[in-house]
């Protein structure tokens, strides 16, 4: 009897370290040491961050850093939400906006390897909508000083590589001021709208004017929305099914989505904090409980850290993880390439405290299909390696992946103002306890 206790006990911890593997998502590392990280300088970035959490700065977060394969710090921080009082989890899930573009480029790519989909080509080959695009160039008249918008037609149409890399002549409507920008913002006719579907959307961007002539300028805009509709046209398959059915299922990325499914999942999901000055949560795109009417393949997504640390090891392991390929090493290497043309300008949106994580030469970054990419050594404040590739979400999601140094890393926390302090602070918090 007491052996068949000591079987059945033994049988529970394997089951207990086989569940806590699986909601960890990756394997973890014997010892921080183990993958070149000093245990007692990671414990700075669990200070720094519940410093700020006791201060009231920020409600919570959770950070992952992944390196040669194993996971060597994974902790949740403060409040998943602050005022109901529920701790930050290490399964709490995130809205992580602009994190999505990755997931999205990486379905183009996968229609790509299948012939269904051409980079060169122009994106009106798949929506024929946009093949009549005009170029908006606002022009001054003489006699009156008065400004007015005039329509052009485009030296040549953008291409799916364009929309990609953010060169389409696209805008977003939200950031910067311009008279295409107003035109984006009228009511009715704004696109950027979550009670619409893709192909609505798409519809209100042909009757708008580009910003840029396509390729002769770098404008973070609504282009990886519009893949998310190619994607659709040339699949069959709405996004979000997509990238259930081809990304997150394949990959084991079990709480990503573009919502909440369920009781259980809309239990973990985090919140801002209260903003004092207003006595409200920062505004949120949409409800994250229930099927979005626009699924958004540039903004509208949720995840966990495991789930996207698991999506990053993908990247770096060359489009495979445990078995499962995606796509191949050479598409990878496409992907994170730098993709833009020399001399390239880039759009006023960049402002000041962007410098750092911009795509632009005078930093060292360029972009590639998807992300930005550091192409140069020692022009940029933040540490990193040449090669590395990033993005972030809105409110307050960060991640980079180091090919050089076999890591990946992902920073989940809902803190909108603050978000570009937190993505400089992981910068260094990270490599400083770097130490092989």
């Amino acid at each position: 009897m007491k052996k068949f206790t000591r079987i059945m006990a033994a049988a529970i911890l394997l089951v207990f370290l086989a569940t806590m593997a699986s909601a960890q998502g990756l394997p973890k590392a014997e010892t921080p040491e183990a993958v070149g990280f000093s245990s007692e300088r990671l414990k700075k970035i669990s200070a720094a961050l519940q410093a700020d959490v006791d201060k009231g700065v920020i409600p919570g977060a959770v950070v992952t850093i992944v390196r040669k394969g194993r996971i060597a710090y994974y902790e949740p921080i403060g409040y998943q939400d602050r005022e109901k009082k529920i701790p930050m989890k290490h399964d709490s899930i995130f809205r992580v906006a602009s994190m999505t573009k990755p997931f999205t480029s990486l379905a183009v790519m996968m229609l790509v390897e299948e012939g269904k989909i051409q980079l060169g080509y122009p994106a009106s080959r798949y929506l024929p909508e946009f093949k009549d695009l005009k170029v908006g160039v606002e022009k001054t008249d003489a006699a009156t000083g008065r400004k007015e918008l005039v329509l052009v037609p485009p030296d040549r149409e953008m291409t799916v590589q364009d929309l990609l890399r953010h060169t389409s002549g696209i805008t977003y409507g939200i950031f910067g001021k311009s008279m295409v920008k107003d035109l984006y913002n009228v009511k009715g006719g704004n696109p950027f709208d979550f009670n619409q579907t893709n192909a609505e959307m798409v519809a209100k961007l042909s009757k708008l004017p580009l910003q840029y002539q396509p390729g002769t300028a770098w404008d973070y805009s609504m282009s990886t929305d519009v893949l998310g509709r190619i994607v659709e046209v040339v699949s069959g398959l709405e996004l979000d099914a997509f990238i259930a059915e081809r990304i997150a299922k394949p990959l084991k990325l079990s709480d990503t989505g573009f919502w909440a499914e369920g009781e259980k999942q809309a239990m973990r999901v985090a919140e801002p904090q209260v903003d004092p000055a207003t006595g409200k949560r920062p505004p949120l795109f949409h409800d994250s409980m229930q099927r979005p009417k626009w699924i958004a393949g540039g903004a509208g997504m949720l995840s966990t850290a495991t789930d996207y640390a698991r999506f990053c090891q993908m990247f770096l392991n060359g489009g495979v993880l445990e078995g499962v390929r995606l796509v191949s090493p050479k598409t990878i290497g496409l992907m994170t390439a730098n993709h833009l043309p020399p001399g390239i300008p880039f759009s006023p949106v960049s402002y000041p405290l962007f410098q750092a994580i911009i795509p632009s030469p005078e930093v060292g970054q360029g972009f590639g299909l998807g992300f930005a990419v550091r192409t140069e050594a020692g022009r940029n404040a933040l540490h990193g390696s040449v090669g590395d590739y990033f993005w972030a979400g809105a409110y307050g999601t960060y991640f980079w992946i180091d090919p050089k140094e076999q890591m990946a890393v992902v920073l989940m926390m809902h803190a909108p103002p603050l978000r570009l302090h937190y993505r400089y602070l992981m910068r260094g918090a990270v490599y400083q306890a770097m130490v092989k």
